[in-house]
Order: C-alpha cells, then sequence, then structure tokens
C-alpha cells in the first residue's frame, strides 16, 4: 500500500477525517467550483456530501448540449442493499435523469463478489435480484438502462483481458497493495465495466461519469490510466467520476458495511429494528442534558444527524432546523433519535411496499440481458 497519510482501500473498511486533503494527495477536483452548473442539483450536491470530481466537465457540458453521455455503476451481490450502496444508486438516477441522452449502466459485480466475498455465482444470481428491485424502487428508469452480471458480459471480460497486457503485478500493487491476484483480477475486469459504455456496440465514446465513494478512487484512477493507453486503438474518452463521503458505520468508527450487520441499516431492515439500531447509534450529544442544554451538541460527529442529512430528509430547511436546534442546545439527543428513528421507519414501510411490486420486473431484467 502507498504511503500517504490517507488510504485509500476500495475493499477495506478506510476512513477519512478529512476529505479535502484528498484533493492534494490524489488530484481529485472539487466539486464546488462546477456544482452551479449543474441542473436541479441533488441533495448529496446540495449538501457538500458530493465533495469531488474528475472530469465532470465532459458530462455537464454534454447534459446542456443534449449530446449522449452515460452513467455507469454497480453493486457486489453479496447481501441487502446498505446505505452506502443506496447512495451510489441515487446518484446514478440522478445524473440518468438530467437528460433523455443520458444511458445508464448498472453492473452486478459477482465476480467481485467471489474474489472478495466468496459468494458462489449461484448465490449472487440470488441476491442480485432483490438488490436491483432495490434499485427499481429507488427511481431506476429501466428503459434507459442496461444492467447485467460480470460473469456473463463477454464484452467486459474481452475488454479486462485486452487490458491486461498494459499492467504488471508491480503497477497493481502500488495502487492496491498487497492483494490475492482475484482482487487484481476484479480491478480490470471493473475497468471493462466502466469503458464497455464507449465501445462501438453502445454508440462508441462518449462522457461516461462513474458515481463512487471517496475510498472507491483507486479504481478510477486505473481505469482512466488504461482508457489513456488504449485511446488510440477505441477512441476512449477518460471517463468522468464523482465522489461522495463515506457513510459512517452506526457505532461512527469505520464506514458502513456488510461485513459488520448490526454496524448498519440495509433497505431490507425490518422497520422496528432500524428504529432500535438508531436508539443506539453514535451522536455527537454532551455527558448530561444539563451541559447540552448549556452548550449544545456537535451534530458533525453524530451518526444521526448523518443518517438525515445524507439519506432520508430531502427538506434542506428541515436538515438546517436540525442543526441550528442541536449546536444551541435545544434538541435533545433522545428525542432526536426518536425523530429520526420515525422517519426510517416510516422511509422503510414505503421502499419495501414498492420494492415487492418490482420483483418480478428485476428477475426478467436479469434473465434477458
Amino acid at each position: 500500500m502507498n504511503k500517504d497519510p490517507i488510504q485509500l482501500d476500495p475493499w477495506g473498511t478506510a476512513q477519512i477525517d478529512d476529505y479535502e486533503k484528498l484533493f492534494e494527495l490524489f488530484g481529485i477536483q472539487p466539486l464546488k467550483v462546477v456544482m452551479n452548473d449543474i441542473p436541479h442539483p441533488h441533495r448529496h450536491i446540495r449538501r457538500g456530501v458530493m465533495f469531488g470530481h474528475r472530469d465532470l466537465e465532459l458530462v455537464i457540458k454534454a447534459v446542456s448540449g443534449n449530446t449522449p453521455f452515460a452513467v455507469m455503476s454497480g453493486i457486489k451481490p453479496t447481501g441487502e442493499f446498505h446505505l452506502g450502496s443506496k447512495m451510489t444508486a441515487e446518484e446514478l438516477i440522478f445524473f440518468q435523469s438530467l437528460s433523455e441522452k443520458a444511458a445508464a449502466f448498472y453492473c452486478m459485480a459477482d465476480l467481485e463478489a467471489y474474489a472478495d466475498n466468496g459468494i458462489p455465482l449461484e448465490e449472487s444470481a440470488r441476491i442480485a435480484v432483490s438488490n436491483l428491485a432495490d434499485l427499481l424502487a429507488l427511481g431506476l428508469e429501466p428503459k434507459k438502462t442496461y444492467v447485467y452480471k460480470q460473469s456473463e458480459e463477454t464484452r467486459v471480460m474481452n475488454l479486462s483481458f485486452i487490458f491486461s497486457r498494459s499492467v504488471t503485478q508491480n503497477m497493481l500493487r502500488a495502487i492496491y497493495g498487497e492483494r490475492n491476484f482475484g482482487l487484481y483480477l476484479s480491478a480490470l475486469v471493473q475497468a471493462g465495466d466502466i469503458l464497455m459504455p464507449q465501445t462501438k456496440d453502445f454508440g462508441g465514446p462518449k462522457p461516461v461519469v462513474v458515481p463512487v465513494g471517496a475510498d472507491q478512487d483507486p479504481h478510477i484512477r486505473l481505469c482512466r490510466d488504461l482508457a489513456r493507453r488504449h485511446q488510440t486503438e477505441y477512441g476512449f474518452l477518460l471517463p468522468s467520476a464523482t465522489y461522495h463521503k463515506l457513510t459512517r458505520s452506526l457505532s461512527g468508527s469505520l464506514k458502513m458495511s456488510k461485513r459488520d450487520p448490526m454496524s448498519l441499516l440495509t433497505l431490507n431492515d425490518d422497520p422496528a429494528i432500524a428504529e432500535k439500531k438508531i436508539s443506539n447509534a453514535l451522536t455527537g450529544g454532551r455527558e448530561t442534558v444539563e451541559l447540552q442544554r448549556k452548550i449544545g451538541g456537535e451534530p458533525e460527529k453524530c451518526v444521526v444527524y448523518e443518517l438525515g442529512m445524507f439519506h432520508f430528509i430531502e427538506d434542506d430547511a428541515y436538515v438546517q432546523r436540525i442543526y441550528d436546534e442541536c449546536v444551541s442546545g435545544k434538541r435533545i439527543c433522545g428525542d432526536c433519535k426518536a425523530e429520526h428513528a420515525s422517519i426510517v421507519s416510516d422511509y422503510l414501510k414505503n421502499h419495501q411496499r414498492r420494492k415487492k411490486s418490482f420483483i418480478d420486473q428485476a428477475h426478467s431484467l436479469l434473465s434477458n440481458q
């Protein structure tokens, strides 16, 4: 692994305390420079949750010029949709909504699920149906989307094999550290996922944006390098990316991960269980109610505030009111937890009701790719 102060590990549980350091360390560009050019910005953009980008100007130009572009994302089908997956899904849907010329590509990364988590392809195929139903319930437009499993998309496999001639083990070790070779291969396959929308079968070179969490930047850097190396052969444009902050575990210690089920919320959680999880989540409260009333809380440290701000409250004024009441001492953690638990419970009930109506469509889309 490199010796930078911040380690970006796409397969780990990295915690990033200062996202602005990524601008200097890895060349990520601040999103605030271009955010005023993005029409109808998503709440992640408005609230600084999506904080950085690479070459998003290419996509903004395509939107304003009504020319084709693609947005690409995916999921490792290893379990139920958690809030980190929800973030990238919402961002994919947002970019898809910006133009009738926007095509979405969504990958069920079953090969990576096997390489990283040991999930058999038969099991990941079952999980993928549930994951896709979540995505459809969140608002994906299936008529403008190509959904596929990595293991069944030969175009991705062919690209990854071609890319393998351009890399060495030392190069991959420098990016990712010492890994089993399956993860190195899955990184090349993921580059195939990202660049496939620019192949002739999908209309040729075009801007492609990949919304990711900040810890996924090693994949983006590798893919952009491979696109550059194969520009003469394929005419690839370097893929764009947007970066959002990581959703912390409910304990506040690490990013939310499927590896620790009690640390996360999933879209399939029983609403009553979700309420209990929130009641035990980390807050930014003081040691006593009296002290909280006197000097106020610290919402920046509070996972409960983060849940609403990142995921479940669309109204900016409501989020600001929660923040102001917290720092002024007017808002007490117990009441705030109960308020957020009710919001999350209602959201999960509505989402799960919608998801049931999309199961058959999800199965059909994955069976007829």
